[in-house]
């Protein structure tokens, strides 16, 4: 299934670049890879996984559009796609969701609706919107076209930096770090996630899906818990899990600018946060990072970086 995505989806998303620092490689005593998916066209590598769903479906099938619900990124990747397949969609997107994620919905010409807070308001306004247009839902990560998108950033990457011991990818959904799994052949895989979202740490040491867990974290796209497709492939074929504190986050945040130019979510950061605070088990390797998503919102950020009034 991911040759038949990195097929369907070629010209579609964009071949994003490997790219790596001396700097980076010195501080860990390692080589680190850098994916850049943040640079995709919706500027998350959601576009993968949302592009192959959409792309498989035929065009009858989506007479009434994609609907879906979502934080941020999935969502402006939905509108995209739809965009391109020239159909609808319909992005449910909680109140207080990022103001740069709902601008990305509208640019590429989604229909945003608003629901409160909760993943129960979330499919409760899925639900109407699907009894009242018959929209197809596209899930955000837990559905087969999703996980093989989502993988073809790693098989690219596997041509881009071959011979990788390691490869570390953020988890909020795990259509990702799912999708890894499934073409990791010898390289090991690890799930990097916020210690105030560790919903799947707990879920991969217990061996049960933790379902409900309330995040307190910076990482705004990591807040929802795992796809039972994706903890099923995960518990299997993960190395493990591993975690970050808040602050390595963000320190990791600013280490990417400095060192390569390019700023990244603290959900894409999270993955380098995780080698810097695990360096001993990553240490004279090669190791991949997949940076996932550049969609900040400056202003939830700007009390992390700046002294209180400034």
């Amino acid at each position: 299934m991911v040759m038949q995505a990195a097929s369907r989806i070629e010209g579609l998303v964009d071949r994003t670049p490997v790219f790596s620092s001396t700097e980076v490689d010195q501080l860990l005593h390692c080589e680190v890879f850098f994916k850049a998916d943040h640079l995709q066209p919706s500027g998350s590598f959601k576009v993968r996984g949302a592009t192959n769903m959409v792309f498989a479906q035929s065009m009858t099938s989506l007479k009434a559009g994609v609907c879906t619900h979502s934080s941020g990124n999935h969502g402006a990747a939905l509108a995209r796609a739809a965009q391109h397949r020239g159909c609808v969609a319909k992005i449910i997107m909680p109140e207080g969701a990022s103001t740069i994620k709902r601008q990305r919905v509208l640019e590429f010409g989604g229909d945003l609706i608003d629901c409160a807070q909760g993943q129960a308001a979330r499919e409760a306004a899925l639900l109407d919107v699907q009894r009242s247009t018959g929209a197809v839902f596209v899930p955000p990560f837990d559905h087969p076209l999703i996980i093989a998108g989502q993988a073809t950033a790693f098989l690219e990457m596997k041509g881009q930096a071959p011979a990788l011991d390691a490869l570390v990818v953020p988890v909020g959904g795990g259509g990702l770090l799912a999708g890894s799994c499934l073409i990791r052949e010898s390289t090991r895989v690890y799930g990097a996630e916020p210690e105030g979202a560790d919903d799947a740490s707990r879920s991969f040491s217990a061996r049960v899906l933790v379902r409900k867990h309330t995040p307190e974290t910076v990482c705004d796209g990591l807040h929802t818990t795992l796809g039972e497709r994706n903890f099923d492939t995960i518990l299997e074929h993960a190395t493990d899990i591993l975690l970050a504190s808040e602050p390595m986050i963000l320190t990791a945040m600013q280490f990417i600018r400095q060192a390569t130019g390019h700023w990244v979510e603290p959900s894409s950061a999270v993955a380098l946060a995780v080698v810097m605070m695990h360096r001993a088990l990553f240490k004279g390797q090669r190791v991949g990072i997949i940076l996932t998503g550049s969609n900040i919102d400056v202003p939830r950020l700007r009390s992390h970086f700046l002294p209180a009034g400034a």
